[in-house]
């Protein structure tokens, strides 16, 4: 079912305006290789969270599907069969080399939905309601 949800748009927006300032801005070892992985399977999360109503685990389960399927392609170099190596797009979009830190760094993203995903509904359980404040 789909829907707008404008809070993981939102939060879409932030994270791939910070995705673009590390892809641009910050070229060492360890924010754009590790953090960029991290917070990109957040990044897909939050873009798909923001059209489609379905629970948190199985989104979050399909973006960390999707994201070792990108790194899988990397691995077999699909760029390369496809004669797509030489544009840039393609190379920054579907990476251009395997890494099994990269599979670390993803598997951390989907936990990290995991985890915030479970307090936020937490805290709503836990919310008081606004007729037991009065």
């Amino acid at each position: 079912m789909t829907s707008f949800y404008k809070n993981y748009f939102v939060a879409f927006l932030l994270l791939f305006g910070l995705e673009v300032f590390i892809a641009l801005f910050v070229h060492d070892r360890i924010i754009r290789p590790y953090a960029g992985d991290f917070l990109a399977t957040i990044l897909l999360y939050c873009l798909v969270r923001s059209f489609v109503a379905a629970p948190a685990e199985i989104i979050a389960f399909a973006v960390l599907v999707f994201s070792y399927l990108v790194e899988a392609a990397q691995y077999v170099h699909l760029l390369t069969r496809l004669g797509l190596e030489k544009f840039k797009v393609a190379r920054i979009v579907l990476g251009n080399h395997f890494e099994w830190s990269d599979m670390l760094a993803y598997t951390l993203g989907a936990l990290a939905i995991f985890t915030i995903e479970q307090l936020r509904v937490r805290r709503s359980n836990f919310a008081p309601s606004p007729s037991t404040l009065k």
